[in-house]
């Protein structure tokens, strides 16, 4: 990989409501904080999206100071996901990517109706699914 290639992760999961939200927020403030802005696209969504965030993720997040409140779960399209290098899928998801897309099923809980304690390791695992993700592919040599 050249250091002027554009990596697009995507982050998938049934109701865009929990788990890939979080992910896309997670992969939001790595770009941020590694100064990707011009090398990383991110795109999440899901495919039968919920009406809004599961409010006990906005929770969880809330504490690690990431506002997810104003966001709204959306329907991701199969171009989008052909555009993609890696889609994490949450282990909810029988998608089928193109060829050239790298899909990795990260198999995580549900969130969603979940105790706050649950909420957080979920989350937490996430953090660091995403970090993984990020090291690899900015490793810095």
């Amino acid at each position: 990989m050249n250091d002027d290639d554009v990596v697009t992760f995507g982050f998938v999961c049934v109701q865009n409501a929990g788990r890939s939200q979080m992910s896309a927020a997670f992969a939001e403030r790595e770009r941020r904080e590694r100064g990707l802005d011009d090398r990383v696209e991110i795109v999440t969504g899901g495919t039968h999206p919920a009406d809004e965030v599961h409010p006990e993720v906005v929770a969880a997040m809330r504490e690690l100071d990431i506002d997810l409140a104003d966001r709204v779960p959306r329907e991701v399209s199969t171009a989008e996901l052909d555009a993609c290098d890696v889609v994490a899928t949450m282990g909810c998801s029988t998608l089928t990517l193109a060829d050239g897309v790298e899909g990795r099923d990260w198999a995580l809980d549900d969130p969603h109706g979940q105790d706050a304690d649950r909420v957080r390791e979920i989350r937490d695992e996430i953090e660091g699914r995403v970090r993984a993700l990020f090291d690899e592919f900015f490793d810095e040599r």
